[in-house]
């Protein structure tokens, strides 16, 4: 079988898989939901709210059906492309919550996860380029941290050192409510400010997404690092990286022309799985940040106890993570061509 004909099985067997994974994905959340202690009528009405009140509302919401029955509604609803309403923002749907909230998101994702590969792989060439030195050992110390200090934690202390005390960046939010927000089609404030010609927006936008983008980028970028800087020693001691220095081609020439590229390959399947954890710390970058982004969404509607908002949030999130998957083998597989499928 050709590679490419191999490389298509492979692509539409993932795409037969990816209902299955978001059906596991939703039925667990579903029942995790259910199991955990709360009611969402008691935090729409409030515990002293009179019984028959509380009977009627969930009545009203399907709460009061059986559990099989309520899922196999949800089931219905998700076929539908319907991910339901928000049970505490009466008739707001939750496909208009991810589209307001999820370009704050996206805008946060993107930056933090430009510095993580500028941060990442920049030290892990530095770390492997020399070996058993200060740099080595610096890389190695920095991989360690990054990849150890919790998130919500490295925030705070950021926050307390570079908002509170020097006070060079905002403690939170995402704009200022005393400038007018930047209007566009994409409702990223950073690419409708430039879209308008209106730098001073732009500029802005970048200084309110400086401190979370550096928290979250910097302790993701411990992953490039390691990354890097392991298959990188050992690219540089591969047989025709030692042909190229014995052909009397320079240092600098080997590295950057021979064995960064190779070197690199690995980094593109690193970011499927960055991808991830980039969902998962984004809850907690927004939530110490005040950003308000869809990851913070998701946080407030789990401790609301809001279904169908938690359910909608998070199969759009598994929704992405499966796609970007899928695209990070396609791209793996057409930059190296030694991948089989």
């Amino acid at each position: 079988m050709s590679r490419s004909k191999a490389l298509q099985y492979y692509v539409v067997a993932r795409l037969f898989l990816a209902p299955l994974m978001l059906w596991t994905i939703t039925t667990v959340v579903f029942l995790l939901l259910r199991a955990t202690p709360g009611d969402a009528v008691d935090v729409i009405l409030g515990p002293r709210a009179p019984e028959a009140a509380k009977v009627a509302l969930r009545q009203q919401l399907g709460l009061d059906l059986p559990l099989w029955q309520q899922y196999l509604n949800y089931l219905g609803d998700l076929l539908r492309l319907d991910l339901g309403t928000s049970l505490t923002v009466r008739g707001q749907s939750v496909w208009e919550i991810i589209q307001a909230y999820f370009p704050a998101t996206v805008e946060l994702a993107v930056f933090s996860m430009a510095i993580a590969l500028l941060v990442g792989v920049s030290v892990g060439i530095l770390s492997a380029s020399k070996p058993d030195t200060v740099f080595d050992a610096g890389g190695r110390l920095f991989g360690i941290i990054t990849y150890s200090v919790p998130l919500f934690w490295a925030g705070m202390l950021l926050q307390l050192i570079f908002a509170v005390q020097l006070r060079w960046f905002p403690i939170g939010s995402r704009f200022p409510i005393t400038v007018p927000v930047p209007q566009g089609p994409t409702g990223l404030y950073t690419v409708d400010s430039l879209l308008s010609g209106n730098l001073a927006q732009f500029g802005v936008a970048l200084y309110y997404l400086t401190l979370p983008c550096l928290t979250l980028g910097i302790l993701l970028s411990g992953i490039f690092e390691r990354m890097v800087r392991v298959n990188l020693k050992q690219t540089l001691k591969a047989d025709y990286v030692e042909a190229a220095r014995a052909r009397g081609i320079s240092e600098g020439k080997v590295l950057w022309s021979h064995a960064l590229k190779n070197a690199l390959i690995p980094v593109i399947t690193v970011l499927g799985l960055t991808l991830a954890a980039m969902l998962g710390g984004a809850i907690l970058t927004e939530v110490t940040f005040s950003w308000p982004g869809l990851a913070n969404r998701l946080y407030e509607a789990i401790n609301q106890r809001d279904y169908p908002t938690v359910q909608g949030i998070v199969v759009f999130f598994a929704a992405i993570v499966v796609l970007a998957s899928i695209a990070i083998d396609l791209l793996n597989a057409y930059v190296d061509p030694r991948i089989r499928y």
